[in-house]
């Protein structure tokens, strides 16, 4: 009998996780931020992300894991952003297909979410239409709750929550999308969008700035004595 090989597990270059983020979705939420992006928007706050060969390399398994105890935690949902994780669409559906199922395990009588709405957010700066033009893109997509879609422009601020710029949509995608997001699809905010982080020897900003509001957190800290080196925003 002929020996074959099995096949090798999924993996995502991701640049970092993070619970609970709650800057991106509604609630306490499992982060996770792909690595890579070609599409390279003037102004992104991510540059760190672009690079294709930065951050790391991890099993979908792995990923999942951390999934699996972000809703023991009681983490309210899931979002994916980055640099841009349309491209690595394989590993992409792979990892939403199995938060699905983690979901459904986790929110089953007796899980450790039991009873409870819990969605999954896409960001990805694909136009829609670009992403249904592309077989690999739609299949990435499909368990999805709900997607961010299109560029960031920094020529076009918003208000609106959760996205950067004034072209970007806000799309629920299934009945739970539309059930949690449907009263954000116009909600604006004042406030400031963005949840630092304490890292060891960095500090992380999670969500999506205002316009002006990185500059104004690093007036603030040189009032206070310290200055900022290495900012993911600057070229």
């Amino acid at each position: 009998m002929e020996n074959v090989p099995e096949c090798a597990e999924p993996t995502l270059r991701i640049s970092q996780t993070h619970f609970p983020v709650e800057t991106l979705g509604p609630g306490r939420r499992l982060g996770i931020w792909a690595q890579g992006c070609g599409l390279a928007c003037a102004g992104c706050m991510s540059r760190h992300t672009w690079d294709p060969l930065g951050g790391a390399s991890h099993t979908v398994s792995s990923l999942l894991g951390r999934w699996h105890e972000a809703l023991a935690r009681g983490a309210d949902g899931l979002t994916v952003s980055g640099g841009e994780p349309l491209d690595q669409p394989a590993a992409l559906e792979a990892l939403l297909a199995g938060a699905v199922r983690a979901r459904a395990e986790a929110t089953a009588p007796g899980g450790p979410a039991a009873g409870r709405e819990i969605d999954i957010l896409l960001y990805t700066g694909y136009e829609q239409e670009e992403v249904e033009r592309d077989a690999a893109h739609s299949a990435a997509i499909r368990h999805a709750d709900v997607l961010v879609t299109g560029r960031f422009r920094a020529g076009e601020p918003t208000a609106l929550v959760w996205r950067g710029s004034a072209n970007q949509r806000l799309r629920p995608r299934t009945a739970r999308g539309w059930a949690r997001y449907q009263e954000h699809l116009a909600r604006t905010e004042s406030g400031p969008r963005l949840q630092m982080v304490e890292g060891e020897g960095d500090v992380r900003l999670y969500g999506v700035p205002r316009r002006g509001e990185l500059a104004a957190l690093e007036r603030r800290l040189r009032r206070a004595g310290i200055t900022l080196t290495g900012a993911s925003w600057r070229p």
